[in-house]
C-alpha cells in the first residue's frame, strides 16, 4: 500500500458510495483512507485531512476518467 498515491480528497462519506461502486467494477485497486473515522465523527474531516482515494500508480488514468465522467455526465456531482 506503500506506492499507493492520492488522486482525490472527499469531506463526507457519502460522496464516496456511488465511486467506490464504479472503481469495483472496473477491478480498480483502491482504497479511502481515513473512511472509518469520518463514519465515526464526520465533523473531523477538516482536521484528518479528508477521505483520501488511495489508487495504484497504474490505474491513475483510469480513476482520473471515472471522477470526470461523475463531474461531467450526471448530477452526482464530486466536489
Amino acid at each position: 500500500m506503500n506506492e499507493f498515491v492520492t488522486v482525490a480528497v472527499f469531506d463526507y462519506p457519502h460522496e464516496i458510495a456511488v465511486l467506490k461502486h464504479l472503481l469495483e467494477q472496473q477491478e480498480i485497486r483502491y482504497f479511502f483512507e481515513n473512511e472509518t473515522m469520518m463514519n465515526i465523527a464526520p465533523m473531523y474531516s477538516q482536521a484528518l485531512g479528508g477521505i483520501k482515494l488511495k489508487v495504484h500508480p497504474d490505474d491513475i488514468e483510469a480513476v482520473r476518467a471515472i471522477l470526470k465522467k461523475l463531474n461531467d455526465d450526471t448530477n452526482l456531482k464530486i466536489v
